[in-house]
């Protein structure tokens, strides 16, 4: 330390604090929460809602209490689920808060005092010493050094050295030296706190496809149900028909229409998707993210941690004539101290273990060890004979004597620094000697994962483009993306801030160009471009370090998100730019991922429409995301594609069932009752194929299906023109019947109201298997046993037979009529395929459809 208890710090005194503590506030995030009475309230708010609390009043009304029951214990369901799901995205916040500091040692009134962290204000002087979490942002005013990890907020490979001027992160760990600092923001205004504040935005903003689907097909059939219940009670009115029994018939049609067990269905289909998902050890903390999953088109990917294991590794040494490259790691063990952790050497010390150096090590007795420091930039061990050194490789070349081509090693360490790597050079001397002796270069870098190759190669065979978004550097990133074949097109983040510095690039290589042909005329052209594009290198790292002019590069939002497109990543990216760079791509109409596992990457897990944190990730992104996988890797991520696409071929099938099935049964009843003036069938028969056409279609949850080869999202012309020719053709089928019924066959009007009942019933369950795969119905896969058979569509159709044969609460029908039934369906059945595929082959011949 300089100047440790410097004189001329005093610190705030307690009336400067109390002022600024009003101004500012407290050093916390604020919490805003919202009652528990108003979160339970919004549960039961909304179109879906008040679709089924209309159908829950309306049983009521008609003093149908087991169909009230059943509808309850749905609206229920479908509220207690939404709850949780919104408790986990709270949990973002909560985890995030947990994580700041409790407690900092601050200068107040002239005397060091443990304060708590949340009393922290601005222009406050604190002490930062090993092992402190940074309790606010700040500005380091004295000292010598210290040694920061950041990498939870920025995304940074390895700790960073900060000194005297520089601004070091609140949130951040102290993992060497000791400072003084002065608080720059406090609370929200903290780099930390916009990162809370980014995290609470995407939680607003937060909207699901799944759940904007769910509203579309519910106001599409509400709509079509109230404009078939005012024809009915329009023409019953006109005809002086009973009131009463009018307004029952058409309440108990009004709750048989309304689709009461679509979001239940539909959200258990993704309860079945997330429990094998589970097996596989990935959690899904967001039943709707698996839907979102299955639509997913690019992957946003950060690269600390998730592409790689987050762990230095040596590359290819570098050695010297006369040296191995074992010599070059030996003496870098001997130039280093175990038991410090130092993630720099950590590797060091893996590689002598794994090549049997390692116990050579014990043959020298360290006598002193001097630690690296951000001035001298190098470690010094001194043994009994031997002195050994490394540290930054230019400091450490200029100390050894020229035997060897010097430059020679200083093309390797630009070659390193090319692709990344952070580079020690190694030396050794006797003791007694003036200059050291070098031996080499030890390169080193954070690997990808052993399968993040593998899985960014399935991905993108299954229609998923990964792009990679990193707050590490543009040449770290570039050498990883190229590894993984990402791809190298990685852009810095100030491509899309409109501060580009590729003119300033260009203009270098002129200048210099000009400047040597001019004073050296003599000079190659080869040895002229290397000179130039040297300059060009230094210019363009040293802008990266610096703001440039605002404004000089302006972007249309069209543009911006054409370059996001076209990139293969972006590097040196803080949190807001990975939230800003998902929320463009959404606006392109893209259905984005985004995986992660530091504080920094928080906000766009959130924001993304499917966040996945990996395994070892920190509390808050794991809270974050809507899938947190358990097992170290990424392959999990293609299971859980695929899965999700299994279960969105599942959800698209029920759908188009469920609309076919209402337009079917309203229609047909419509038509029946203001053309021919005739009820099909009776309130009862209605109230009886409701449930057993809903609840045991539950099993379409465990139905299989096959996995497309590109991302599939919701398409409402899809699932209404299919669903509509299906409703149609069963509307042309009940009429057929009815006229064989009553013209042909001459059945009485009981017998007749029966015959429909079982008529809907069987052919009801005949059209799930003509909408579960968009093929012809015998085509693989075929239909799951728990779907074919058991408590699901078989099984109901049965005793849906039993019902009308034996006459249970309706007039019996007997086996041969029912018979006839059964014959008739499967006949239109048969039928209903034909017309299905007849529909897909139009419309995809006409590119209007994408099935």
């Amino acid at each position: 330390m300089k100047n440790a208890e410097n004189q001329t710090l005093k610190g705030l005194s307690s009336s400067e604090v109390n002022k600024r503590i009003e101004k500012y506030g407290p050093n916390e995030i604020p919490e805003k929460e919202e009652t528990l009475i108003h979160r339970i309230f919004r549960r039961f708010w909304g179109p879906i809602p008040w679709m089924i609390e209309a159908a829950a009043i309306l049983s009521a009304a008609v003093k149908k209490w087991e169909d009230f029951s059943i509808i309850m214990v749905m609206l229920l369901v479908n509220a207690i689920l939404d709850f949780y799901q919104e408790s986990k995205a709270l949990n973002a916040i909560n985890a995030l808060k947990k994580s700041l500091a409790s407690k900092a040692l601050v200068l107040r009134d002239g005397k060091w005092q443990d304060v708590d962290a949340k009393e922290i204000v601005p222009d406050d002087i604190i002490k930062l010493k090993i092992g402190d979490i940074v309790p606010a942002d700040a500005k380091l005013i004295d000292g010598d050094f210290i040694l920061a990890d950041q990498s939870a907020l920025t995304g940074e490979s390895l700790p960073v050295t900060k000194k005297v001027g520089d601004e070091v992160y609140g949130n951040a760990i102290v993992k060497k030296g000791e400072m003084i600092a002065k608080v720059s923001k406090t609370g929200l205004d903290t780099y930390f706190g916009k990162t809370v504040k980014l995290v609470s935005k995407a939680q607003k903003e937060q909207k699901s496809h799944f759940q904007a689907m769910v509203i579309k097909v519910g106001n599409f059939l509400i709509l079509l149900t109230v404009l078939m219940i005012a024809i009915i009670i329009g023409f019953g009115l006109y005809r002086h028909e009973n009131i009463f029994d009018l307004l029952e018939f058409s309440l108990v049609l009004t709750v048989a229409a309304i689709p009461v067990a679509l979001p239940t269905v539909l959200t258990v289909t993704m309860a079945v998707g997330a429990i094998n998902l589970a097996r596989k050890k990935a959690i899904v903390s967001r039943l709707a993210a698996i839907e979102e999953l299955a639509g997913m088109d690019i992957l946003c990917s950060d690269k600390t941690g998730t592409l790689t294991k987050n762990e230095m590794t040596i590359s290819e040494p570098y050695s010297v004539d006369g040296f191995k490259n074992e010599d070059v790691l030996f003496y870098g063990g001997l130039a280093s101290k175990e038991e410090n952790q130092d993630p720099i050497e950590k590797p060091i010390f893996q590689y002598l273990k794994e090549h049997k150096l390692y116990d050579k090590l014990t043959d020298y007795k360290l006598k002193k060890f001097t630690p690296f420091d951000p001035v001298n930039k190098k470690t010094v061990s001194e043994y009994d004979k031997l002195v050994v050194t490394k540290g930054a490789p230019q400091v450490i070349i200029a100390e050894c004597k020229h035997d060897f081509d010097k430059k020679e090693a200083q093309n390797k360490v630009k070659e390193y620094a090319s692709k990344g790597f952070r580079t020690l050079g190694v030396a050794f001397k006797n003791v007694g000697d003036e200059r050291f002796r070098f031996v080499g270069l030890i390169p080193l870098y954070d690997p990808p994962r052993d399968d993040s190759k593998e899985t960014i190669e399935d991905l993108k065979a299954h229609g998923v483009s990964t792009k990679m978004v990193t707050g590490d550097n543009i040449e770290v990133a570039k050498y990883i993306a190229g590894i993984l074949a990402v791809g190298t097109n990685i852009k810095n983040i100030k491509n899309l801030k409109g501060q580009d510095n590729a003119e300033y690039k260009i203009l270098a290589e002129v200048i210099t160009e000009s400047l040597v042909k001019r004073f050296e005329p003599k000079v190659s052209d080869p040895e002229l471009k290397a000179f130039a594009n040297d300059v060009a290198y230094k210019v363009q790292k040293a802008l990266r370090e610096m703001p440039l002019p605002k404004g000089h590069v302006r972007k249309h939002e069209s543009e911006i998100i054409e370059l996001i497109e076209q990139a293969d990543g972006f590097a040196q990216v803080f949190p807001e730019d990975k939230y800003y760079i998902v929320d463009k791509l959404q606006k392109g109409k893209h259905i984005v991922g985004m995986t992660g596992d530091g504080v920094n990457d928080a906000p766009a897990l959130k924001k993304a429409d499917c966040g996945i944190a990996v395994s070892g990730a920190t509390d808050a992104a794991r809270a974050a995301g809507d899938i947190i996988l358990m097992a170290p890797g990424l392959n999990v991520i293609n299971s859980a594609i695929k899965m999700a696409r299994i279960t969105f071929e599942r959800m698209k099938g029920y759908t188009i069932y469920r609309i076919a099935e209402t337009v079917r049964v309203i229609l047909f009843m419509t038509l029946a009752i203001v053309v021919f003036k005739f009820y099909p069938v009776t309130a009862l028969m209605i109230i009886l194929l409701a449930l057993l056409n809903d609840i045991p279609i539950l099993t379409i949850a465990y139905d299989n299906t096959k996995v497309r080869k590109f991302p599939v999202r919701w398409d409402m012309k899809e699932v209404l023109v299919l669903s509509g020719w299906l409703g149609t053709a069963g509307v042309i089928s009940s009429f057929g019947l009815l006229f064989l019924a009553m013209d042909y066959w001459h059945l009485s009007t009981e017998m007749v109201q029966s015959l429909m009942f079982v008529k809907l019933i069987v052919a009801g369950h005949g059209t799930i298997y003509n909408t579960r795969i968009d093929e012809w119905f015998f085509k693989k896969p075929g239909p799951n046993i728990k779907l074919w058979t058991g408590t699901a569509s078989l099984a109901s159709a049965i005793l849906g037979t039993l019902i009308g044969v034996y006459g249970i609460l309706v007039t019996p029908i007997g086996w041969k009529w029912g018979a006839i039934v059964w014959g008739y369906a499967f006949f239109w059945f048969l039928f209903n395929d034909v017309v299905k595929m007849l529909v897909l082959r139009f419309y995809r011949k006409r590119g209007e459809l994408d099935i």
